[in-house]
């Protein structure tokens, strides 16, 4: 019998995440059943839209949900054969015993079989994956962005954020990006934005917004909520379009938090306010990901790439690393950095939050 170690919501978030909120277990699996496989983790995903989701629809004691890439070890699922590699929404643990089917999130799918070598395999659930998936889906699925036209991301320097300013710039758009502080600005910049701005130190958001964009913007990539949301709504030009993809200044609040009733510059400017995900459009996904790779390829100096890997081993893992890389990825640390660089020299991803299983 295969053994799995598991990490689990021990309570609820009440506030910003604390060590006491999780627990590390071990379980024993059952066999495979027709249908199924049998996994073995190799990058696990931590993303914030975990925090933002848990309250919804998780109970206490649940495993703790996510993306990984995982290797198949034993299958009775044609589909999935021994050997290859998988990404799976199996959650924060070592091995798994899964038909692949997600109630919330992308369905087990096969890594490309002709995956590139030099480049690294986790890219498979971050810069390749479910958030690459995400920049590419809310711009040309949701906003339907054209060439010229002027787009502004919040969290620019985020997994989504990043990959949205490139694409943009891929699609001949101008762009502008907010970030959190100077370092995360100057890799913006390094990025290939047109202009970027910190909030934290600027006098007026309003301001800010007007100086990087006098014209106003054609579509808003929205990331954060909260009073940046209602600046940038005012910014915004007739017939814009804004996607939805997270809210992260709401995720640790512990009171609602609301804004100004914006219905009239809704209605005046025809704005459109779209909420999406990212596994709304399953047929697209494996073009979608060969399109990625493609642009990578296209401008990647594999040569040039270094990573830095927290490492898990099964047997000695801690059960507080969620909440190390939870603090990690809010402090804008980056405990792995993939520099695959495209648009001259430019940084395509941060592969924040993956961690890597030795097994």
């Amino acid at each position: 019998m295969v053994k799995a170690k598991v990490w689990v919501l021990r309570k609820h978030f009440d506030g910003f995440p604390k060590e006491s909120d999780f627990e590390m277990k071990e379980e024993t699996l059952p066999e495979v059943k027709d249908g199924e496989v049998l996994l073995e983790a190799i990058f696990l995903s931590l993303d914030p839209y975990i925090r933002a989701m848990s309250q919804l629809i998780m109970k206490e004691g649940d495993v703790l949900f996510g993306g990984q890439v995982a290797k198949v070890l034993q299958s009775k699922n044609p589909a999935f054969p021994v050997g290859c590699y998988v990404t799976a929404p199996c959650g924060w643990r070592t091995h798994t015993v899964t038909n692949g089917k997600a109630k919330f999130s992308q369905d087990m799918a096969q890594v490309l079989p002709d995956w590139p070598k030099e480049i690294p395999l986790s890219l498979a659930v971050s810069a390749l994956g479910m958030p690459g998936l995400t920049a590419l889906y809310g711009l040309e699925e949701v906003m339907q962005v054209k060439p010229g036209e002027i787009v502004l991301v919040s969290a620019a320097a985020g997994a989504v954020g990043t990959m949205v300013g490139q694409i943009c710039k891929i699609k001949g758009c101008k762009v502008v990006g907010s970030a959190g502080s100077d370092d995360k600005v100057a890799y913006l910049k390094e990025l290939g934005f047109d202009h970027a701005f910190n909030y934290k130190t600027i006098p007026s958001l309003d301001e800010a917004l007007k100086k990087a964009s006098p014209e106003g913007y054609d579509c808003y990539f929205e990331n954060v909520g909260g009073p940046f949301f209602t600046a940038a709504l005012n910014q915004m030009r007739p017939g814009g379009r804004i996607a939805v993809c997270g809210a992260i200044s709401l995720y640790n609040a512990t009171t609602p938090q609301t804004c100004p009733y914006p219905h009239m510059t809704i209605i005046t400017r025809c704005l459109r306010i779209e909420g999406f995900q990212a596994n709304q459009w399953p047929d697209k996904d494996e073009a979608s990901i060969r399109r990625l790779v493609t642009w990578m390829k296209e401008a990647s100096r594999p040569n040039e790439h270094q990573s830095i890997y927290l490492s898990i081993s099964p047997h000695k893992v801690p059960c507080n690393w969620p909440m190390s890389l939870t603090r990690c990825i809010n402090s804008g640390k980056i405990y792995k950095v993939y520099r695959n660089y495209l648009l001259n020299r430019r940084e395509w991803g941060t592969d924040q939050g993956r961690v890597k299983c030795n097994m």
